[in-house]
């Protein structure tokens, strides 16, 4: 396949599938003897995600993933197990069937201004990222709308550059955009539906690919935004 490159990012395959908790499971038990947990996870193997995803009044992000354009763009803001210090600003770009994710690393005090909606310093940031959200936000109203928290199980394979991702407990805030308040009240979608992402570069090793046959898999456009918005 031939490697597909936008604004200097290399662009995956990320496939999604909706599965049980009895599905990961068996899927966890079967790549542990093959792929490597991810390094930066905690002791158990997971880590907690928190992020908070801009849309508009009109629903604009919402829609077109429901819709599943081949060319679309989102924009969130995330940490990692509560590190407000390693808070990063990211776009997720769709082209196709390739995803590019491009991201910046922003201060507590600059998400908030973008909260509020004091934005006019974003025009002439240097990094550019800054300054694409920033047109966003002018043209089409886009703004911080919906905190959405889930626990993360990541594994690892060197050839394909492969990860496997297991996103459960996934809870949202409605339409509360408070992501910096650990005490924000978070309310619980399905406890029993665990989203597995596939993603990997030019190829998935075969190897990889018949350890995640499992029967029942449902195929979807959706992502963790999507699913936090269906409850409010």
């Amino acid at each position: 396949m031939k490697t597909m490159i936008l604004n200097g990012v290399k662009g995956r395959t990320e496939l999604k599938h909706e599965i049980s908790k009895m599905d990961c499971y068996l899927l966890r038990n079967r790549l542990k003897h093959v792929m490597e947990v991810d390094p930066h996870a905690n002791n158990d193997g997971k880590y907690f995600i928190r992020s908070v995803y801009f849309d508009n009044l009109d629903n604009k992000a919402l829609n077109q993933k429901k819709e599943g354009l081949h060319n679309r763009d989102k924009y969130r803001v995330r940490l990692y197990d509560y590190h407000t210090s390693l808070l990063n600003l990211e776009k997720k770009s769709k082209r196709n069937n390739l995803t590019y994710k491009q991201k910046c690393r922003i201060t507590v005090d600059e998400y908030e201004r973008m909260r509020v909606g004091e934005i006019d310093w974003m025009e002439n940031d240097e990094r550019s990222l800054i300054r694409d959200l920033y047109i966003e936000m002018k043209m089409y109203g886009l703004k911080p709308m919906t905190v959405v928290d889930y626990v993360r199980e990541v594994f690892i394979y060197p050839f394909g550059n492969v990860r496997v991702t297991f996103d459960s407990d996934i809870k949202t805030s409605f339409r509360n955009n408070d992501v910096l308040n650990f005490d924000l009240p978070m309310i619980e979608t399905n406890p029993n539906v665990v989203v597995l992402e596939v993603k990997y570069d030019e190829y998935l090793p075969d190897v990889i690919k018949k350890l995640l046959q499992i029967g029942n898999r449902r195929n979807g456009t959706y992502s963790k935004y999507q699913i936090s918005r269906m409850y409010g």
